[in-house]
């Protein structure tokens, strides 16, 4: 499951390949019905909505994305002490982190320009704004290793892929609010153990993850504006997405495992600790989670750990072979997809009280 240390990346040229990379677990760039966008309607829920809008305006992150003159220094000296294997790990992390937050940059950024309900807008403003500082602060650690992303470039080349406005609200949410699960967890971590801490990148994840949070938050309420998206069939979307991004991160981890190790985590303990975070606070809008203690869950998971793997050795051994070999490792996944997808779910109620606080 894991990379050769040849393969450390090398130049712009490979960090922005990695970036552009179109599989089931690198982070992708959206477009959606903008017209759709534009007709949502958040009166329903319009005084959560402007003290949100408050919280945005009020910027409390705005002078925190600043390195400090150490950085790179601190760099320097201890990516001199990184194994080969964290080295890759910690530079696909970088990457794949950067795509991530860079797309949602450019999300906020076209539904703003597309829009012109007020509240829509100052929102995906607002977000664009958030976003935007996130990846410029990645692309400047992938600069301290010579792999410097162009932006402009990756947003004109990078596909793009269509989903409807429900479905990036479920995804959106998900990933946001599983954003400030990860960087959380390893925050408190190096807390406990700051000998840990193998970049100084760490140190800005507490502050880092409230937007995250915050911006979780911005879909719940409007996924909240409109209940027929948390009801009736939509459960089954609701459903499909929570186990497609616990799947993919479970997947992606486990393929970097030195990167959790590094931070004295094993890859499985901390999955499952987000995964529970995750589901807490979605807990606010979604009325169904996975029950990831589930024996027959963690079984699959670690299944499609074992079928990534395989699938991964098929296309290093190319071919004819290797070809039919990744056919029947795509319809493996598949199937274990769907089993983990029928296992029964936790309902529960959705409370009163929309917001959630950054508590853990």
């Amino acid at each position: 499951m894991s990379h050769s240390a040849e393969q450390t990346l090398q130049s712009p040229e490979d960090a922005a390949r990695l970036a552009k990379a179109e599989t089931v677990l690198t982070p992708r760039f959206y477009t959606t019905d903008y017209a759709a966008m534009d007709r949502l309607d958040v009166s329903p829920i319009r005084a959560e909505w402007d003290a949100m809008l408050a919280e945005y305006e009020g910027d409390n992150n705005h002078d925190h994305f600043q390195r400090t003159p150490e950085f790179a220094a601190e760099v320097a000296a201890l990516s001199a002490q990184w194994s080969p294997q964290l080295r890759r790990d910690f530079q696909e992390f970088l990457v794949s982190s950067l795509t991530s937050e860079y797309s949602g940059c450019v999300l906020y950024n076209e539904i703003q320009k597309h829009v012109s309900n007020p509240d829509i807008k100052a929102l995906m403003r607002y977000m664009t704004r958030d976003e935007s500082r996130h990846a410029n602060f990645i692309n400047q650690s992938l600069k301290d290793f010579g792999l410097g992303v162009d932006l402009v470039n990756l947003k004109r080349s990078k596909a793009y892929t269509y989903f409807k406005p429900k479905y990036i609200f479920y995804a959106t949410y998900l990933s946001e609010k599983i954003g400030y699960a990860r960087y959380i967890t390893i925050y408190r971590q190096l807390e406990r153990h700051p000998e840990l801490r193998f970049h100084p990148i760490f140190r800005w994840f507490e502050r880092w993850c409230n937007d995250e949070f915050r911006h979780g938050e911005s879909f719940a309420l409007i996924m909240r504006a409109q209940p027929g998206l948390l009801s009736g069939a939509n459960k089954l979307w609701i459903r499909f997405f929570l186990l497609a991004v616990y799947a993919t991160m479970y997947v992606r981890d486990h393929t970097r495992p030195w990167l959790s190790e590094a931070l004295g985590m094993d890859p499985s303990d901390y999955d499952y600790k987000v995964f529970d975070i995750t589901t807490e606070i979605s807990r606010q809008v979604f009325p169904l989670s996975l029950d990831t203690d589930h024996p027959a869950f963690r079984a699959g998971m670690d299944r499609l750990c074992s079928i990534s793997a395989a699938a991964e050795r098929a296309k290093q051994r190319g071919g004819l072979v290797g070809r039919l070999q990744q056919g029947l490792c795509a319809a493996r996944a598949a199937l274990c997809f769907g089993r983990l997808y029928l296992l029964p779910t936790l309902k529960h109620e959705l409370p009163r009280e929309m917001r959630v606080a950054p508590s853990w």
